[in-house]
C-alpha cells in the first residue's frame, strides 16, 4: 500500500496586498511561488495555498479542514493579514506542533507575538532579491526538516496550557468532514487560483471582457468570512471592468467606481483603492462627464500620493492641477497660478523620485541577472519586469520635464524610453497623456514665469 503523501497547508493572503500601517504593497503570490511552495515540495510534501482548493459553495469548510489535518501548516503574516492571524489562531488552538510562522521583515505585529517564533524574510514589494530567494528557501527547509519530526509543542496554547490535551472531538470532526457530498467539491482546474490565472493570461491578450467575467467568477469563489470581499480580486474586477469599455466606456467607469466604493472608498487607507479610483475619476472628467470628477479625483489622487509617496500617483496629480487650471473650478488666474506652482512643484517631485527608484532597479536586475540570462520563463518574467520598471521611469521623467519647460533634457529621456524594449501599449498609454498635458499647458502656460511656451 502506497503511503499517503504529507500536506502543507499555507496560511497567508494572495495577489497584491497592503500593509496598511506601513503603506507598502507586497506581491504575495511571489512569496508563496519563489519561497514557499518550491521548499515544501522539495521535501516529499504536497504544498496547498487556500485559492488553489477546488470547491463550491463556502471556503470556509475546507479551509478548518486544512487547518485541522495538515501535517503542516506555514503562515505568513506579512502585511498583517487578519484572516491568516485568525486561522494561525484557529491552527494553534488545534495543533500542538508542526505549525511554521514566517513574515517579510518590516512587518510591524499588530499585537505581543514575541513567544512565537517568526521567521522573516526580506521582500522588495513587486519583487524579492535573488539571494533572498536562495537564503530564505535554505532556512525554510532546514526549519521544516526540524519541525516535522518534532514533538514537542510550537503553540503557545499547548506550550502555556501544557496539561491541555487536543480535542477529543477530533476524530469525529474529521469523520463529518470526509462525509461531505462530492458535489460539494468541483471539478479539479477550477480552483480560485486558476481562475485568477486565466484571468491575468487575457488581460496579456486584451481579452479584457473574457478577463472581467473571470474575475466576477473569482470574487464570488472567493467567499471570505461574513462576506468580505478581497481588495485585490475587487481591484482587478475594477479594471478589467472600465477597459473591456462594455457597453461603452463611460458607463463602464461608473460600474468599475461603484466596485470601489463598495469596499469603503471613502474611508480606507488602502492606496490601491484610492489610486484606481482616482485614475477612473480622471477617466471620467476627460470624457466629459464633469469638473467634479475632476475634484475627486484630485483628492483622491492626493490621498494616495501621499500614502505612496510614489511616481504614478504623482504624475497623475500633476496633469489634473493643470486641467485645473484650465477649469472654471480655478476661475481667476491667481488661482490658475497656484495649479500650475502645484504642478510644478510636483512634478519635481517626481524627478527626485526617478533619481531615488532609479538605482535600486538598476541594482536588483544586476543581482537577478544569473536568473534572466538562464532563458527560462522566470528569467524571461524577470528581464521583461525590470525593463517595464526603466521605461516608466524614464517617460516619467520626460514626462516631468516637459511640464517643466526643460526640454532639452526631454527629449533625452524620450530617446531612453525609446532605446528600452516596451509594449506598443505603453508607449500609446504615455504619448496620449503627453498629448494632453501639451494642449493645457498651450492654454495657461503664458502664466508661468518663465513663460512656458510649447517646442515646435
Amino acid at each position: 500500500m502506497v503511503e499517503a503523501k504529507k500536506r502543507c497547508f499555507v496560511v497567508m493572503g494572495f495577489g497584491i496586498k497592503t500593509d496598511y500601517v506601513n503603506g507598502r504593497k507586497l506581491d504575495l503570490n511571489k512569496s508563496y511561488r519563489l519561497l514557499i511552495k518550491p521548499v515544501v515540495e522539495s521535501k516529499g510534501l504536497e504544498c496547498v495555498r487556500a485559492d488553489e482548493i477546488t470547491h463550491s459553495g463556502s471556503i470556509d469548510i475546507q479551509m478548518y479542514r486544512e487547518l485541522l489535518k495538515a501535517d503542516l501548516v506555514i503562515a505568513d503574516l506579512s502585511t498583517a493579514n487578519p484572516n491568516a492571524i485568525y486561522e494561525l489562531g484557529v491552527r494553534h488552538a488545534l495543533r500542538p506542533f508542526t505549525t511554521i510562522v514566517i513574515s517579510e521583515d518590516k512587518l510591524i505585529y499588530p499585537f505581543d507575538l514575541n513567544h512565537i517564533l517568526i521567521t522573516s524574510y526580506q521582500h522588495l514589494g513587486d519583487a524579492i532579491d535573488y539571494e533572498e530567494v536562495e537564503r530564505f528557501r535554505g532556512a525554510l527547509g532546514k526549519l521544516i526538516d526540524t519541525v516535522i519530526p518534532r514533538q514537542e509543542p510550537d503553540s503557545p496554547v499547548y506550550t502555556y496550557l501544557n496539561s491541555l490535551i487536543p480535542p477529543k472531538i477530533q476524530e469525529e470532526i474529521e469523520e463529518a468532514i470526509d462525509d461531505i457530498p462530492k458535489t460539494q467539491l468541483l471539478e479539479k482546474g477550477n480552483s480560485l487560483s486558476i481562475i485568477i490565472q486565466e484571468a491575468e493570461d487575457s488581460i496579456e491578450d486584451k481579452n479584457f471582457a473574457k478577463a472581467k467575467a473571470l474575475f466576477q467568477t473569482a470574487v464570488q469563489l472567493s467567499n471570505l468570512n461574513q462576506g468580505q470581499k478581497d481588495l485585490y480580486l475587487v481591484h482587478r474586477l475594477a479594471f478589467t471592468t472600465y477597459k473591456a469599455a462594455l457597453p461603452d466606456l463611460v458607463t463602464s467607469l461608473y460600474e468599475s467606481l461603484k466596485l470601489l466604493e463598495s469596499i469603503n472608498l471613502a474611508h480606507t487607507n488602502d492606496p490601491e483603492t484610492v489610486s484606481s479610483a482616482g485614475a477612473i475619476e480622471k477617466k471620467l472628467f476627460e470624457n466629459g462627464e464633469g469638473d467634479e470628477h475632476l475634484e475627486n479625483s484630485i483628492l483622491l489622487l492626493q490621498r494616495s500620493y501621499y500614502l505612496l509617496n510614489n511616481r504614478y500617483n504623482a504624475i497623475n496629480l500633476a496633469l489634473t492641477y493643470v486641467y485645473r487650471a484650465c477649469s472654471e473650478l480655478s476661475p481667476s488666474n491667481q488661482e490658475k497660478i497656484a495649479d500650475l506652482v502645484f504642478a510644478q512643484r510636483t512634478w519635481k517631485r517626481v524627478l527626485f523620485l526617478c533619481d531615488r527608484d532609479l538605482p535600486l532597479i538598476l541594482e536588483k536586475e544586476s543581482n537577478d541577472q544569473t536568473r534572466i540570462e538562464n532563458r527560462t520563463k522566470e528569467g524571461q518574467e524577470l528581464q521583461e519586469y525590470y525593463n517595464a520598471q526603466k521605461f516608466w521611469i524614464a517617460v516619467n521623467q520626460a514626462e516631468a520635464t516637459f511640464g517643466l519647460g526643460d526640454f532639452e533634457s526631454h527629449q533625452k529621456y524620450l530617446q531612453t524610453a525609446q532605446n528600452i524594449p516596451h509594449h506598443t501599449w505603453m508607449w500609446e498609454s504615455f504619448s496620449d497623456q503627453l498629448a494632453k498635458l501639451r494642449g493645457k499647458l498651450v492654454a495657461v502656460g503664458d502664466l508661468i514665469e518663465p513663460s512656458w511656451t510649447a517646442p515646435v
